[in-house]
């Protein structure tokens, strides 16, 4: 299987049409997905949070998720992310390619890797997110007259809790620009396990302290449900545009 699709807060399933839903029985847990098609090419689509949001992002099994993909022989992960952001340039409605990220969380299990029974491997992360369907991804957007913004820097936080002023404002120091809560360790495994992986950020509000609005939940659902269209219409034009190569992705974990 060549894609799979990871949908974040709002972005449910691939279609009104469900596909067909299977269980992944992986070591790390069992994981239930939908397979279908985007034009001739088999599709996996998780929905991160489950299909009524019933995980919160401290409580998502990443590994068990990764490595289900990794067993159905998934190559390429294009996954979406609802986040508040601390940028002038990033408004509410912006889509965003990321680039970087900065790990706040705390409590998760963020690698295959933990020598029990894995080997100890130290994975390069220079290049977090994969060059190459980040390219794709602006190739597609353009194709589509969507204004993506090609690069991000993500601050992931460990929730399910919103952030304090206070905690933003060091975010900003230290580079942040998009504030989330489920992208790490996904991205993180996602490179152990020799997947390329490519996340879009949808941008539903600001972050605490830059509106005189409080942040709720239910403002970033509805928000992403009026704009889950856009990315769908995005990764599925990245699916059937895409082009294999041999990307550095798949050695970044060489023992």
């Amino acid at each position: 299987m060549l894609f799979a699709l990871i949908g974040g807060t709002g972005f449910y399933s691939l279609s009104e049409t469900p596909g067909e839903r299977i269980e992944v029985d992986t070591s790390y847990g069992l994981v239930a997905l939908d397979r279908a098609r985007v034009g001739d090419t088999e599709v996996a689509f998780l929905p991160r949070h489950g299909v009524s949001h019933s995980i919160p992002p401290h409580r998502v099994n990443y590994r068990a998720n990764i490595a289900a993909l990794k067993e159905l022989g998934v190559r390429n992960i294009l996954a979406s992310a609802s986040v508040g952001s601390m940028c002038q340039t990033m408004p509410p409605g912006s889509l965003v390619t990321l680039t970087q990220f900065l790990d706040f969380t705390r409590a998760r299990a963020s690698t295959f890797f933990d020598g029990e029974e894995h080997d100890v491997v130290h994975t390069d992360m220079s290049e977090p997110y994969c060059p190459h369907l980040r390219e794709e991804l602006g190739r597609a957007a353009a194709a589509l007259g969507e204004e993506l913004q090609p690069r991000g820097t993500y601050v992931c936080a460990e929730g399910p809790r919103f952030e304090t002023p206070a905690e933003i404002e060091m975010f900003r120091r230290l580079g942040g620009e998009l504030v989330g809560m489920t992208n790490v360790p996904e991205v993180v495994l996602a490179r152990e396990a020799s997947i390329c992986y490519a996340a879009v950020a949808v941008v539903t509000n600001w972050a605490a302290g830059l509106s005189s609005e409080p942040v709720r939940h239910e403002q970033v659902s509805d928000f992403m449900a009026e704009h889950t269209a856009r990315l769908r219409a995005l990764f599925e034009a990245v699916i059937q545009s895409h082009q294999e190569v041999d990307c550095s992705c798949r050695a970044a974990a060489a023992r």
